[in-house]
């Protein structure tokens, strides 16, 4: 196996010295540069698949060897080695597509966690680029089948479905931002798929071998957060009877979500800042730090920036975990997904017996349907109507929506189960469960009893548990 080359660009001999004997007993070889002139040198020449490179060089700076290597190599990882405490320079350098950063003087650990996750990512790129062939058949072997057969058939658990132009650059974005450790703040409105996304980039990352942990903001209670996050020792606290790792350490060398991060209380703001300037946290009662090697990624669906300028959430925190945006788009502004998204979700309520369809009229009104809650929406409508439809066939009415929906006009068999309604109108177990022996489970008998249509009997069996 070829061992990877690492290019080191700095001016310093001592720390060209020190990062050489680092990456050797690595098992890395290494070239060194001391200005950009010799690094573009090796860059032409050699197969390189790591780079690291000071900020400051005799003739430029890393950033422009930043953007150079985006421009003609972008799978090489390039980290910035950069003056202790000077974030604003690190974040200018992963806004410029550095891979990661590690701060002067040099902690050993730290740079051998940062050069093990370039490694991994420089291998993922060149596989990927080794196996392009392949996919590239195995898309055009799938082009040839029907798109419900193709999302049936794949593992769809963490991938955005869509191939609307907003989609399209969204995954554009999530590839690019995948190739970076750079904190990334996920904004969007509630339902548009943001710890998806989250997910997706931790997957295609150099981390995706290590966790990735989504945690709810809003759901931790306030006296409960800085343990939740930190851990705690023994003893630290009434009922802390023993150490407790938190969330940053269950996320140690991969991923922590922290899905609305608006919600945090200012204090625990702080402390969160400090945690991703310093790569460190204390636990509760703890008199040391610890070094964490995580990846943060944001969300919330609230205007962070309206939250700045109210001072309800520290500026400084916000331009530390914003350092690149990803914004989803709302389902109103891809209605070339609507479709394909339906299809999806059908086939996972659908079984070997029962493979449920869409009628033309309800697919119109799914496409004239503004959809407020965006994907988590559509999957909710479509489960609704599958207890709804008295067959195979979903129609228009067993969407139960009220919005852009054309008038039905009754037909002279037309029965009482036409009618449209949002939600169960039966909500007493006990009520359902009795009407169900009175006509020894005959469900049709049982709805009758209770003065309901058979389809609403349906669904709130299916709401309650029952079926």
């Amino acid at each position: 196996m070829i061992k990877p080359l690492a290019l080191i660009v700095d001016d310093e001999p001592d720390i060209c010295e020190l990062l050489e004997l680092t990456l050797n007993r690595m098992d890395i070889d290494t070239l060194s540069a001391e200005n950009l002139q010799t690094a573009y040198k090796h860059l032409n020449e050699q197969n390189i698949s790591i780079c690291l490179t000071d900020m400051r060089l005799p003739d430029g700076n890393g950033i422009e060897l930043v953007k150079k290597i985006q421009t003609q190599a972008k799978h090489i990882p390039v980290a910035m080695i950069s003056a202790h405490g000077n974030m604003d320079t690190a974040i200018e350098a992963l806004k410029a597509g550095a891979f990661d950063f590690v701060s002067k003087p040099l902690e050993l650990a730290e740079l051998r966690n940062l050069v093990k996750s370039a490694v991994k990512l420089a291998n993922k790129s060149q596989q990927q680029v080794e196996g392009s062939s392949e996919k590239n058949q195995e898309s055009l072997t799938k082009k040839t089948l029907p798109d419900s057969q193709n999302l049936n058939n794949n593992n769809q658990t963490t991938r955005l479905l869509g191939n609307s132009i907003a989609m399209q650059t969204t995954k554009i974005l999530i590839n690019k931002l995948a190739k970076s450790q750079a904190p990334v703040f996920v904004s969007g409105e509630s339902g548009t798929g943001k710890e998806l996304a989250a997910k997706q980039i931790h997957e295609l990352s150099s981390r995706s071998d290590s966790p990735f942990i989504p945690v709810n903001c809003g759901a931790i209670p306030t006296e409960l957060m800085e343990s939740e996050f930190f851990g705690h020792i023994k003893g630290s606290f009434t009922g802390a009877h023993k150490d407790k790792n938190g969330l940053f350490q269950a996320a140690h060398d991969g991923t922590l979500f922290l899905d609305e991060v608006a919600d945090l209380p200012l204090s625990m703001q702080v402390k969160l800042l400090r945690a991703i300037q310093e790569k460190a946290i204390r636990p509760v009662g703890s008199p040391q730090e610890e070094k964490i090697n995580i990846r943060l990624i944001s969300a919330t669906h609230k205007n962070l920036k309206q939250l700045v300028a109210d001072g309800e959430f520290r500026q400084d925190l916000y331009y530390r975990i914003n350092v690149i945006e990803l914004i989803m788009p709302p389902l109103r502004e891809r209605k070339d997904d609507i479709s394909p998204l339906a299809v999806f979700f059908l086939g996972k309520l659908s079984d070997e017996d029962t493979q449920y369809l869409l009628s033309q009229e309800a697919i119109n009104v799914l496409n004239n349907y503004s959809f407020p809650g965006n994907v988590r929406e559509l999957e909710n409508i479509l489960e609704r109507a599958v207890a709804l439809c008295d067959d195979k066939l979903i129609q228009a009415s067993d969407l139960s929506l009220h919005e852009n929906i054309p008038a039905i006009t009754p037909s002279s068999d037309s029965t009482s189960e036409t009618i449209i309604f949002s939600e169960s109108p039966l909500k007493d177990e006990q009520q359902i469960k009795q009407a169900l022996e009175k006509t020894h489970w005959n469900r049709k008998a049982a709805a009758e009893l209770l003065g309901v249509t058979y389809r609403q009997f349906r669904y709130s069996l299916k709401k309650l548990g029952l079926d």
